[in-house]
């Protein structure tokens, strides 16, 4: 095996002072003492069992063994640096194209945003748009298929693992009824006052599903679910056409107001969700992930000064 005291970093250093030919310029090219950039080149001399130079004075003359090295570790740098490029291509590393996942109901506002946000910090990138539930969002980031997500992260502990969490905002659950719907209501909504109503909710899987199931388990009773759907907008036609009602995140209201009205629940009964940015903390350097958090941050500011 190779000696673990042969590094690329004192190889560095070597090729370096090979080309300055001086211990005082190298160490100024690299920012480095004398001192350190001595201690590197007899190092080497000392894993590989044999003379690299000889003393002249303050300085060091190569020898042949140091020539016949510098060729093979020019070589090794350049191999190096291409396998990292490589391998960073590879895995999507600043590959200029971005596999982004969203919840349905992001693509009203803040994925509008991010995207042409990302696309004014970086023109060049390509980016991939895929909507999907919560678990299979996050299951896609633990697969690769995905390299960043928008997604709940209020009951998702478990899956988060090895994420990076960037929290956008919190978003209340509100009741939906059809405008043209003759019940009374007050104020806030009492599931209670629902109990021989009809509701349509969204698949096991989303976030929202989740949000409704703990809402009823606090009411003590299994709502009549006449149909699950895959996104929410579906979901918010069936309410607006009087299928039935619903619990919803209170970010939908703007597209629907004319048609569904939406009414927040009573204390017992209210939740809410966590909205956040996720990505395998193995990604948290490269650097079109950089640009999408400086402009997801950017988003957030601006967001929490306007309100």
């Amino acid at each position: 095996m190779i000696d673990s005291e042969l590094t690329i970093r004192k190889l560095e250093i070597f090729l370096a002072f090979m080309e300055k030919k001086n211990m005082a310029r190298t160490a100024e090219a690299l920012g480095l003492s004398s001192v350190s950039v001595h201690r590197a080149l007899h190092s080497l001399e000392e894993v590989l069992r044999c003379p690299l130079y000889a003393s002249e004075g303050r300085n060091l003359r190569p020898l042949p063994a140091a020539h016949t090295l510098a060729h093979y570790a020019g070589e090794v740098l350049m191999v190096t640096r291409r396998a990292i490029e490589a391998t960073r291509q590879a895995a999507g590393y600043g590959s200029g194209r971005m596999k982004l996942g969203c919840l349905y109901s992001l693509t009203l506002e803040i994925v509008p945003k991010l995207i042409m946000g990302l696309k004014r910090r970086r023109p060049e990138m390509e980016i991939d748009l895929t909507m999907n539930s919560n678990q299979n969002l996050l299951a896609g980031l633990d697969e690769g298929q995905l390299d960043a997500a928008l997604v709940s992260v209020s009951d998702a502990k478990a899956e988060l693992a090895g994420l990076d969490i960037l929290p956008l905002f919190e978003d209340d659950i509100y009741f939906a009824m059809p405008v043209s719907a003759t019940k009374p209501v007050t104020d806030t909504i009492d599931l209670a006052d629902f109990a021989n109503e009809k509701f349509v909710t969204l698949n096991e899987g989303f976030a929202t599903a989740q949000s409704f199931s703990q809402a009823f388990d606090v009411a003590g009773f299994k709502p009549e679910v006449v149909t699950r759907l895959n996104d929410i907008f579906s979901l918010m036609n069936l309410v607006q056409a009087g299928v039935g009602c619903s619990l919803v995140p209170k970010r939908v209201k703007k597209v629907f107001e004319n048609s569904v009205r939406l009414l927040p629940l009573e204390e017992k009964y209210q939740t809410s969700q966590t909205v956040a940015l996720v990505f395998p903390k193995t990604r948290e350097r490269d650097p079109d992930m950089l640009a999408l958090v400086a402009e997801a941050r950017m988003i957030t500011r601006q967001a929490n000064d306007q309100s």
